[in-house]
C-alpha cells in the first residue's frame, strides 16, 4: 500500500457523544479527531482502557494533528477472541491497524500496558513507529507482583480527575472481568525492559511526579535503556497524564509531530 493511503472500511462522520469520530477499520473500531490533512497521533490505551480517555488529549492536539486512538481487540468497541491477548498479540493487531490505515510512520503516545504494547511492537515491526510518547509505562521490575501492582493502582485513584473513574469504569465493565484479569496476568509477565532497545526512534518517557504506579527510579530507567530516550516529568499528576494532565502532555507530543518517519505500509511483520 503506498505510503498515507488508508483502507477505512467505514467511517461515522458524525460526531459521537463521547466526541470523536468513529473508524471501523480491519474490524479495529478506532475513534478520531482532528483534520484528515493534518499529521497522525496514534494513541494507545493501556489496561481494560479505551480510546475514550483519550478525549482531553484529543482536543488539545486536533488543530494541529489527526488523532486516532484504537481500541485493541477485547477492548472498547473492538471485538476480541474468546481468549485473551497477550503482549505479542495486541502489538501483532496494532501493527495490522497501522498498515491497514496507513499510519505507519505515525507519532505513537501510549499509557501505561499500552507502553508494552508500543515496545513490543517496536521488536517486531520497528518500520512501523514514528516518534514516541511513553506515559507512565508499565511494569515496574522492582514491583512486579500483582497485590503491589494493584495496591499501587488503589493509590493512584484520588491523584486523577475525579471523572477518570467513571470513564475507566465504563471500559472496564465492556471489556470484562476474565478479560481484564487475563491480560493483566499478560502485562506481569512481559519485561519490557529486555525490549526497550528496540525503540530507535526519538521517545519521551513521561510520568506524573505524583504517580504511584511509575516510580521516578523505574521511569528513569526506561529512559535510559532506549537509544535515543528522556525523561519529563509532569508536576503534581498522576498516572494518566492523557486525561488528568491533557495541557502539560500535549505541549511534549507537538514538537514531535514534524518527525514522522517515512513509511511503507506493505511491509509485514
Amino acid at each position: 500500500m503506498p505510503h498515507g493511503m488508508r483502507t477505512v472500511t467505514d467511517v461515522v462522520k458524525r460526531r459521537r457523544p463521547d466526541g470523536f469520530e468513529h473508524e471501523v477499520t480491519a474490524g479495529v473500531h478506532a475513534g478520531v479527531l482532528g483534520a484528515s490533512d493534518a499529521p497522525d497521533v496514534v494513541c494507545v490505551h493501556g489496561l481494560g482502557c479505551s480510546h475514550r480517555y483519550f478525549l482531553p488529549l484529543a482536543r488539545r492536539l486536533a488543530p494541529r494533528a489527526r488523532v486516532a486512538a484504537p481500541d485493541l481487540p477485547g477492548f472498547g468497541r473492538t471485538p476480541g477472541p474468546a481468549e485473551p491477548l497477550d503482549v505479542r498479540g495486541l502489538s501483532r493487531a496494532l501493527a495490522d491497524w497501522l498498515r491497514a490505515t496507513g499510519r505507519g510512520g505515525a507519532t505513537l503516545v501510549a499509557n501505561s500496558g499500552g507502553c508494552q504494547v508500543v515496545v513490543d511492537l517496536a521488536a517486531h515491526s520497528p518500520d512501523l513507529l514514528g516518534p514516541v510518547v511513553l506515559i507512565s509505562p508499565t511494569m515496574d521490575r522492582h514491583a512486579r507482583s500483582a497485590v503491589r501492582q494493584l495496591a499501587r493502582l488503589a493509590a493512584d485513584i484520588p491523584r486523577e480527575r475525579p471523572t477518570l473513574p467513571f470513564v475507566v469504569g465504563l471500559d472496564y465493565l465492556t471489556c470484562g472481568p476474565r478479560r481484564m484479569a487475563a491480560t493483566f496476568r499478560h502485562l506481569l509477565d512481559d519485561p519490557i525492559e529486555h525490549k526497550l532497545r528496540h525503540v530507535r526512534t526519538p521517545t519521551v518517557v513521561t510520568r506524573g511526579s505524583r504517580d504511584p504506579i511509575v516510580s521516578h527510579e523505574w521511569a528513569a530507567e526506561v529512559a535510559g535503556l532506549l537509544p535515543d530516550g528522556r525523561l519529563v516529568e509532569v508536576p503534581g499528576a498522576g498516572h494518566a497524564l492523557n486525561y488528568s494532565a491533557a495541557d502539560a502532555l500535549a505541549d511534549l507530543v507537538r514538537p514531535l509531530l514534524s518527525h514522522r518517519r517515512p513509511n511503507d505500509s506493505s511491509t509485514t511483520g
